[in-house]
C-alpha cells in the first residue's frame, strides 16, 4: 500500500465546503453504521451539508472556528470544527462540534492535529474548557478523546432528526495541555 500523502492543517474557507460536507456524510456512514438507521444514513445529502457548511465559512469571522486536513491537491480529507458557548455547558465555554475524517486517514496523527487546530482556535478567544459529544456506542472515539485528556462529564439520552440515541459528553478542563497534546503549535500550518 503506497504511503499517504502529507497533509496541511488549515483553517477552512467557503471553497471547502464541498469537501466537508463530502468527508462528514462519508465518515458518518461508515462510522455510525450499526448505531443510526442504514435508511437515515443513506438519504444523508452531501449537497444539504455542504449548504450548511457554506454558511458557517461565509459567516462573519467570531464564535466559530473550522479548520481541514487538506492534502497536497488542497483537497479537505478530514475536518474539525469549534464554537465558544454562551452560556458554558458542564462547566465547558466551548465546544469541539465536529471532526471527521476521510476512512484511510484515520488513525495517522490527522484527528490529533485537528483536534489541536481548534482548542487552540477556541482558547485564543478566550475559552478555558473544551466540550465535546460523542455517540456513545462510538467506543473508537471515546478512546481517542480519552487518549487525549478528556474526562467524561455525562452520558445522557437525546435525538437527532427523530432517533433516540444516547450521548456521551467529554470534557477538555486545560486547554493547553490538550494543545500539547495534540502536537502543540506545530499542529497548524
Amino acid at each position: 500500500m503506497a504511503a499517504a500523502s502529507p497533509v496541511v492543517v488549515r483553517r477552512a474557507v467557503p471553497a471547502d465546503a464541498l469537501a466537508i460536507a463530502d468527508v462528514r456524510v462519508g465518515a458518518w456512514r461508515t462510522t455510525y453504521r450499526g448505531m443510526i438507521p442504514d435508511a437515515y444514513l443513506a438519504g444523508m445529502s452531501v449537497e444539504a451539508s455542504e449548504a450548511h457548511w457554506r454558511r458557517i465559512l461565509e459567516a462573519p469571522p467570531g464564535r466559530f472556528s473550522v479548520f481541514v486536513a487538506a492534502d497536497d491537491d488542497d483537497v479537505a480529507t478530514g475536518f474539525a470544527a469549534g464554537l465558544m458557548l454562551d452560556p458554558p455547558k458542564h462547566g465547558c465555554d466551548a465546544e469541539l462540534t465536529a471532526i471527521y475524517l476521510r476512512a484511510d486517514r484515520q488513525r495517522t496523527g490527522i484527528g490529533r492535529r485537528l483536534v489541536g487546530a481548534v482548542a487552540a482556535a477556541q482558547r485564543s478567544q478566550g475559552a478555558t474548557a473544551l466540550l465535546t459529544w460523542v455517540i456513545a456506542g462510538n467506543r473508537s472515539a471515546r478512546a481517542f478523546y480519552e487518549a487525549l485528556g478528556a474526562e467524561l462529564l455525562v452520558e445522557q439520552p437525546f435525538q437527532w432528526d427523530g432517533i433516540d440515541l444516547v450521548e456521551a459528553g467529554y470534557g477538555f478542563r486545560d486547554l493547553d495541555r490538550l494543545v500539547a497534546a495534540c502536537g502543540g503549535a506545530a499542529a497548524l500550518h
